[in-house]
């Protein structure tokens, strides 16, 4: 059976998009743009194979679709930019193969302006054909969330923005099969500036929670119960809790590297959440000297090591540095997390704890970094020498909080 649509760039964006265009029963080959990780489970990648999903190698594929949506990774750059190197490969590919009556859409997290400065002139130098007039050409921006099973796909609106309306009508017709609301930007100047809002608005907000956490801890304040009481307000405000870092795929951006113009608030929240790792550290030392230990020759296991929970997905995850800074304080790091066989920091491998309890017995220190469903935090707390908990997620009074 030919192919419906075409989803270029196979990592995590790429992947949950076409899981969720092969559930609706959409025709759908994949088609990669350098090396991706995705996060989606074995399981659930033998499942779309089986329903039809197909990856491809043959870029001529390409040119057989109705629609083609680039997926690609824009990773950020050695000057603090977003690298569109994957975007780029993957617009020449296309264009290459292009044919009229395509509905091409961008869905890489980039600066705004992108799709129309940036794609639309590699497609039609490539295609000889010209957007707007023989091919459509849209953005949306990814909502994708890793791991959370109450937003999908399906029930997550989802934002459309054309260089004409009639390609933002197109665009909404193939995302009208997989969502129940689709959303008309202005154009993809618009939608693309809803995902900087939405990237930004996240970071800005853990960065705040994060400097929170500093200050209550040095106030003597539980934050953890300012928190739950808070998001008991109804109205303008939303919770959200420190951590030893943030990580994952999704990049802030303040447009600095891009236009010159730059977004101070976005800049200072990398700076607070960037020192967050340190902190933990420092914590960490605190608390062994509060025991009577050194962080020097100390035993610390470190407990959950993804960026997100129950997700295998390693991308930016804070605990690299706080394993590294750990060991060059001179600690004997070893972690424990489900869904990491082996790990390395520095291209150093780290040793994985096979059983958690005698681990978490043995070592002077446990840092919780990541809460995965399989732990038993209750049974942890009571096994573990000292827990530092940077999640809040074992009970209360059962060991030191962020």
């Amino acid at each position: 059976m030919p192919a419906d649509l075409a989803v270029i760039g196979l990592g995590p964006y790429g992947l949950p998009l076409a899981q969720a265009a092969v559930a609706a029963g959409i025709p759908t080959i994949g088609y990669r743009t350098g090396p991706e990780a995705g996060s989606l489970s074995p399981a659930e990648q033998r499942r779309m194979l089986s329903g039809g999903f197909r990856p491809t190698t043959n870029a001529a594929e390409l040119g057989r679709v109705r629609t083609a949506v680039i997926c690609a990774p824009t990773p950020r750059d050695a000057e603090g930019g977003l690298d569109l190197a994957q975007v780029e490969t993957a617009a020449r590919t296309l264009a290459a193969h292009l044919r009229p009556h395509t509905t091409v859409i961008l869905e890489s997290a980039v600066y705004p302006g992108t799709t129309e400065e940036f794609l639309r002139p590699l497609l039609e130098e490539g295609s000889g054909l010209r957007a707007g007039r023989d091919f459509h050409l849209a953005y949306s921006p990814s909502r994708v969330d890793p791991g959370n099973r109450d937003f999908t796909p399906a029930n997550t609106p989802k934002v459309i923005g054309g260089l004409t309306p009639a390609c933002t009508e197109s665009a909404a017709a193939f995302f009208g099969r997989l969502t129940d609301k689709v959303v008309r930007a202005r154009g993809p100047r618009e939608a693309e500036t809803v995902q900087v809002l939405e990237t930004n608005y996240r970071h800005v907000n853990i960065a705040l929670v994060n400097e929170m956490a500093v200050l209550c801890h040095d106030l003597g304040v539980d934050l953890w119960d300012v928190v739950r009481c808070a998001e008991t307000k109804p109205f303008g405000f939303e919770a959200f809790r420190p951590g030893p870092g943030v990580g994952g795929h999704t990049v802030p951006q303040d447009l600095t590297a891009h236009n010159g113009r730059g977004l101070r608030m976005v800049e200072l929240a990398r700076q607070v959440n960037g020192r967050m790792p340190g902190y933990v550290v420092q914590r960490a030392a605190t608390l062994l000297n509060e025991h009577g230990k050194s962080a020097r020759g100390a035993r610390v296991l470190l407990l959950g090591v993804t960026y997100k929970p129950d997700l295998a997905d390693l991308q930016d995850t804070p605990a690299q540095e706080v394993a590294l800074r750990l060991i060059e304080l001179g600690a004997s790091v070893s972690y424990h997390d489900p869904y990491v066989p082996a790990w390395s920091v520095l291209d150093r491998p780290l040793p994985r704890a096979d059983s958690l309890y005698e681990a978490a017995a043995d070592a002077d220190l446990t840092i919780l970094l990541q809460q995965h469903r399989t732990y038993d935090l209750q049974g942890l707390s009571v096994k573990a020498q000292l827990l530092l908990d940077t999640r809040g997620a074992v009970p209360t009074g059962a060991a030191h909080r962020l």
